[in-house]
């Protein structure tokens, strides 16, 4: 595992051996989301030599805000914009196919067919999701991965979601889509596959100086600062991307979400089965979800809200945002949920281009490569699902104007570290949970705990993550802080309760595992 493991003295060995080196690295990529982490695997699996610099960790910024959907463009098709939505569907196929099949599992979606719903709007929702039928099969995406829409009735509608409201409700409409178990999972496998391949990934590095030849990268550990030559460089950086690249102006956009525990959504039932669909009032093609997650939790989202002015490492939900998603969910249950149900919210900022006019869920959603004038490469827009044609469109470009000689691009057919998932036969011996989170790499997370059973135990109340979890978490997925453990390599943060009862438990990880 050595290959893949991304760590404190890893990172310290990388460093002193990119002060010694004498020759320009092939690339440099800036920023530690699911496009630069994307772009670095790709890189470095045509035989690039490579070195991505983040400021903060892996995934600090918009890649682990999102709803966890993977999306087969359903969204897009509402706009006319059909190239788009297939791309989102053939990636989406690659996720659940090749790259990621252990963290990215098909998700139903019902939306309730209730009174405020009537047959004009339930027709066009109907025929949205035919179109995504026929999109799937023209992503060639098998029917056992993805089943096909159809209409249910109120018993089965109930049954995935017990607590909808029955006055009036006349079944409801299916349709099913792709559901990461996590994206800042997704951000780390993506970061510790490449460095398989020899890239090499620093974390708490911020890039400063930038060009289209190099940076000075400055350590923000020791605050030491070293030049990196490079023959290409790429801007990853998100929302941050216009304070390096000039001629790049962005309109972010924010999005929020609301994290509620199953309980909530049990009634008399087990809780929510499926993803609930829910339409805005008076905005045609625009939902709010209800997506059940891991660990008994849900997700109520999302806005769309212009977040003008400079971009906050961590943004926060506004009051208005927060009722707005609490009023539409509540229009299709019978016990309305309040501010008391709220475990906790989190928003991200889509880095949009700024186009200028228009509201910002109309800004397009499509992802745009620039080449300023001394070959910095910059790319933003786009979305999680299709981050990986993202990297491969952004290194395309660097190697057009480069002239440099690589391979062909290779991923979408390699699977990410743990990607092999059930098909391992060691993964029979881990608990289920596991599995679903680390898949082929589960045993490996059981071994952290050295046969010692009260290392795979919660680490708190209410908190079903293990201090094994977390000691792979130090040891192999780059954490250096009890922040990257809480907030990042596990999500115990967006409920900030639980966060300060684990905290003790991180603390004594990074001790244990680096003493």
């Amino acid at each position: 595992m050595i290959g893949t493991s991304l760590n404190a003295p890893r990172r310290s060995a990388e460093l002193d051996a990119l002060a010694d080196r004498r020759e320009p690295v092939d690339l440099l990529v800036i920023g530690g989301g699911v496009t630069g982490a994307g772009v670095a695997l790709d890189a470095a699996t045509r035989g690039l030599t490579v070195v991505l610099a983040e400021k903060h960790d892996l995934a600090f910024g918009t890649s682990r805000w999102s709803s966890k959907l993977v999306h087969g463009g359903l969204r897009y098709l509402a706009g006319g914009h059909v190239g788009i939505a297939h791309e989102s569907a053939v990636e989406r196929g690659i996720l659940l196919r090749h790259t990621a099949p252990h963290l990215v599992r098909a998700l139903p979606q019902l939306l309730p067919l209730l009174p405020a719903t009537n047959a004009s709007m339930a027709g066009v929702v109907r025929a949205g999701q035919l179109a995504g039928d026929v999109l799937r099969i023209a992503a060639r995406t098998p029917g056992h991965m993805l089943p096909r829409s159809r209409r249910v009735s109120g018993t089965e509608m109930r049954h995935y979601a017990p607590t909808v409201r029955t006055e009036g409700l006349r079944g409801g409409l299916l349709f099913w889509d792709g559901q990461l178990v996590d994206d800042a999972r997704l951000v780390v496998g993506l970061a510790r596959t490449a460095a398989s391949h020899g890239a090499i990934v620093l974390t708490r590095c911020e890039a400063t100086q930038v060009t289209g030849h190099g940076a000075v990268i400055r350590d923000g550990l020791t605050g030491a600062e070293l030049p990196v030559a490079a023959r290409m460089v790429i801007n990853a950086a998100g929302v941050w991307a216009g304070g390096l690249a000039e001629g790049i102006r962005l309109r972010p956009s924010r999005g929020t979400h609301l994290v509620l525990p199953q309980a909530a959504f049990a009634g008399d039932g087990p809780g929510l089965q499926a993803g609930l669909t829910v339409p805005v009032p008076g905005r045609v093609g625009r939902f709010v979800f209800a997506l059940p997650a891991l660990d008994g939790r849900v997700y109520v989202g999302i806005t769309d809200e212009d977040a003008p002015g400079p971009a906050p490492d961590v943004p926060t939900a506004s009051d208005a945002e927060i009722d707005f998603l609490l009023s539409t969910i509540n229009s299709v249950l019978r016990a309305p949920l309040t501010r008391a149900d709220l475990l906790g919210t989190y928003s991200g900022l889509r880095p949009l281009l700024d186009a200028g006019g228009g509201a910002s869920a109309d800004v397009s959603r499509k992802h745009v490569v620039a080449t300023g004038a001394d070959g910095l490469v910059t790319v933003v827009g786009g979305k999680l699902t299709t981050y990986r044609r993202m990297a491969q469109d952004a290194l395309d470009a660097a190697l057009r104007h480069s002239r440099i000689v690589a391979g062909p691009c290779r991923t979408a057919r390699l699977p990410l570290v743990g990607a092999s998932g059930s098909a391992d036969p060691a993964v029979d011996l881990a608990p289920a949970r596991l599995v679903r989170l680390y898949g082929a790499e589960a045993m490996a997370v059981v071994a952290e705990a050295g046969g010692d059973p009260a290392l795979l135990e919660p680490i708190a109340h209410g908190v079903p993550t293990t201090m094994a979890e977390l000691l792979f978490a130090v040891r192999h997925e780059g954490a250096l802080d009890d922040a990257d453990l809480l907030d990042r390599r596990t999500r115990i943060g967006l409920d900030p309760a639980a966060r300060e009862r684990a905290l003790p438990a991180a603390r004594a990880a990074l001790a244990f595992a680096t003493g």
